[in-house]
């Protein structure tokens, strides 16, 4: 049996971010993660924008980790030469009755400490984005894109340089709470038992699963996890914004709002699809409905422009008919020391990764 100092399950952004902070304290780290690569599943099918921290609820984890971890971002890329773009994006009432909609919405990120969220009437709007169809607009300046997988890269290279070790191919099957530690069962190519002084359930996707593998932990304690799939349609020919363009926010989602790429790319998406198993196809027909909530703010679409790109499922711990908070939890719920599970780390999770790093890394220290 080896021993193990604090031990990260899931390479994804959040796991790598939560790998970095630890090592970069002091202590030993190892990266277990299931595939060959790093953030191969969420982390890499997703919009990459720098949310500002508008939409969530007053004091949610979700509001405070993402106007924290949006600051961090930017500057680490900055320091670290991690590809981004300051942007900006403009939120659409595209009719007289989503205007009360726009209204709350700004009095929401003023409540999250979001305060530089710009009212724009219909002339100003058009303005900045002549294509869109605008009763009034929110232009928000600390929205950006970034470099996802240059952001994991250099989250990687910093925790490596640190001492971290990450081990690809490498499943955890469970675990059990011992008195000295928690004892992991882990497979792939060299099998072995890992007995572990910390443990940061970081796996996404599988994080629910995961949990209930280790012995100790109360299944009335894990959320259900639901499965959002989101597609994307990609734009053919040039884009007709310079910044992203977003309706007011639908059930489950943001809408199906324009984005756009380093490489200037302008791509649609994503909608809200509810699923039971993991499926990135993204099937053409369902463009149909794209047309239709696009030209709600852009009636310039044209006819068989959207184009099949990708899909990202999202690790949704709420209903179809509401939405959740992150859910971090330590030993004050579960009881066991050492033990981090991350359930739910959806959107606004890429933006909010150094965030949540500071949040396990205290939640730890704390726990002694």
């Amino acid at each position: 049996m080896e021993r193990a100092d604090a031990v990260v399950i899931g390479a994804g952004v959040v796991g790598l971010a939560v790998a970095r902070r630890l090592a970069q304290t002091g202590r030993d780290v190892i990266v277990l993660e299931a595939t060959a690569s790093i953030g191969s599943e969420t982390s890499s099918r997703n919009s990459e924008v720098i949310h500002a921290g508008i939409y969530y609820p007053q004091n949610s984890l979700k509001a405070t980790l993402c106007v924290k971890g949006k600051e961090a971002l930017y500057s680490y890329c900055e320091s670290h030469g991690v590809l981004h773009r300051r942007l900006s994006k403009i939120i659409v009432a595209s009719t007289p009755d989503e205007v009360p909609a726009l209204s709350a919405l700004k009095e929401k990120a003023e409540n999250n400490d979001v305060r530089d969220l710009q009212w724009l009437d219909a002339g100003q709007a058009r303005a900045l984005e002549p294509e869109i169809l605008v009763e009034a607009a929110l232009l928000s300046p600390s929205t950006g894109i970034v470099d996802s997988h240059g952001l994991m890269l250099a989250f990687q290279g910093d925790a490596e340089d640190a001492g971290t070790m990450i081990a690809f191919n490498t499943t955890v099957l469970g675990g059990d709470v011992l008195e000295d530690g928690i004892l992991l069962r882990v497979g792939g190519e060299a099998p072995m038992e890992l007995m572990c002084r910390s443990v940061i359930n970081a796996s996404g996707l599988q994080a629910q699963d995961l949990a209930a593998a280790i012995s100790g932990m109360l299944s009335e304690i894990i959320p259900m996890r639901r499965l959002a799939k989101g597609n994307y349609y990609l734009l053919a020919g040039a884009s007709p914004f310079s910044r992203l363009v977003y309706p007011i926010p639908e059930q489950g989602g943001l809408g199906v709002h324009a984005t756009i790429d380093l490489a200037g790319q302008c791509r649609f998406g994503p909608d809200v699809e509810w699923v039971e198993h993991l499926d990135y196809n993204v099937d053409p027909q369902r463009a149909d409905r794209f047309y239709d909530a696009v030209r709600r703010y852009w009636p310039g679409l044209r006819d068989g422009a959207l184009l099949p790109g990708y899909a990202g499922i999202r690790p949704k711990i709420a209903s179809p008919q509401g939405d959740a908070d992150f859910v971090i939890q330590g030993r004050g719920t579960h009881g066991v020391t050492g033990l981090i599970n991350l359930f739910g780390i959806e959107s606004p999770g890429l933006t909010a990764s150094m965030a949540v790093a500071d949040e396990v890394e205290r939640m730890l220290r704390e726990e002694g």
